[in-house]
């Protein structure tokens, strides 16, 4: 839900409320941190409550207003304007189809971080200086899109749909776009330092995503993302369950876990950066 303003707790909003279930105008007022939030569905224009809000203070008739409404968020439009996940979430089947999941060495070269070579049990692998100065710029984001199992590629893209399309329906593409190409710039080249060019996935994207979305709902704005508090409780212990192994032990194989954090530390920069750029 959206927030729509915050007022001291000795203000009583029974009269306005009584007006919004007048409209038929569903929402929600919550007690935080000594104040009381207004919050409304995303179907409902947040700007046109703030503005009937300041009417009524005034003491002017509101009872004739309409509020506008946006479509329906499961609607088809709503899809259609999350062009970019659905976008992301397509590129990733096709080159993790294109990988046979990992077991296409050769063009597994094509997407890997620099180009690499097996001989025997050891990886030889170029220069991320040498590939950049070659033109290979492409290699910095395309590790991001391969995948090697099938619960590794469910797990991520089902992330990628879920907070990545709130954050490209209440924030707009091009934010979604930048956490994209920031989180898997810093993720790939982290990872390849510690680990080499032998990894991929979205892993690095969706802890992005998840630390954008908690810093920014945690710091109030009028447009909230929504994700629950206590998800981000759970990717932090998934986070420190890779990093002691426990994950390798059980199956589930390699685990990019500097990919992770480092994806997870892009993702809560690049709030403060949205919310200069936003006013």
């Amino acid at each position: 839900m959206n927030e729509v303003f915050r007022v001291s707790l000795d203000q009583d909003l029974s009269g306005f409320t009584a007006i919004l279930w007048q409209h038929k105008i569903p929402h929600r007022v919550l007690e935080e941190e000594g104040e009381q939030l207004l919050l409304v569905p995303y179907t409902v224009n947040a700007d046109q409550i703030t503005q009937l809000y300041q009417m009524w203070q005034r003491g002017d008739d509101i009872s004739g207003l309409q509020v506008q409404r946006r479509g329906s968020p499961g609607g088809l439009q709503t899809i259609l304007q999350s062009w970019l996940s659905l976008s992301l979430i397509a590129i990733s089947v096709i080159i993790t189809l294109m990988v046979s999941l990992g077991d296409n060495i050769q063009m597994m070269g094509w997407f890997t971080i620099v180009d690499f070579e097996v001989q025997g049990n050891k990886v030889y692998y170029s220069d991320l200086l040498a590939s950049l100065t070659g033109g290979q710029v492409w290699r910095l984001f395309t590790p991001a899109f391969m995948h090697f199992n099938l619960p590794h590629i469910i797990f991520n893209l089902l992330w990628v749909w879920v907070v990545g399309r709130r954050i490209e329906n209440y924030l707009g593409w091009p934010v979604l776009l930048g956490l994209f190409l920031f989180s898997a710039l810093v993720s790939n080249i982290a990872q390849f330092w510690v680990s080499g060019p032998m990894f991929g996935g979205m892993s690095g994207f969706v802890y992005a995503l998840l630390g954008f979305a908690w810093f920014w709902d945690r710091l109030k704005p009028n447009k909230v993302i929504g994700m629950p508090p206590a998800l981000m409780g759970f990717m932090m212990f998934w986070l420190v369950l890779g990093y002691t192994g426990a994950l390798e032990s059980l199956g589930m194989g390699s685990i990019a876990n500097t990919a992770h954090l480092a994806g997870l530390i892009a993702g809560l920069v690049l709030v403060p950066v949205v919310r200069l750029l936003k006013r």
